[in-house]
């Protein structure tokens, strides 16, 4: 029986705790050699560094999956992309779909698509 999925989960646990491990570490160095100084802040714990990256993590990327981090940023250019199409009229997409084989090549789209069978 292959069990080689099983070491590679072992794997990306300990490479994710490790991550974790020295980020948090590097965050409350930081916070420790800054903060206390500039502003009389109080000095934090490791684990009070981990619940920072946390919270950080939470509040500047959101719950959304992390592989898709900036999507927001593809949608909106597509919006935006679509819009301009929309205003444009026949004879303008047309010469813009002809620029667009042009750049792109004949095995693509005016959409940015690759045709099938090319």
């Amino acid at each position: 029986m292959k069990t080689w999925w099983i070491s590679k989960i072992v794997r990306g646990i300990l490479f994710g705790l490790i991550a974790i491990a020295v980020l948090s570490m590097v965050v409350m160095l930081l916070w420790n050699a800054i903060v206390p100084s500039l502003f009389n802040g109080p000095m934090i714990s490791f684990w009070q560094a981990v619940g920072l990256l946390l919270l950080s993590h939470i509040l500047l990327r959101g719950w959304g999956p992390w592989r898709y981090g900036n999507g927001w940023k593809r949608d909106r250019w597509r919006r935006r992309f679509e819009e301009k199409l929309a205003a444009m009229t026949p004879e303008e997409r047309e010469k813009f779909r002809e620029e667009w084989k042009h750049r792109c090549g004949p095995s693509h789209d005016w959409a940015g698509e690759k045709t099938p069978g090319a």
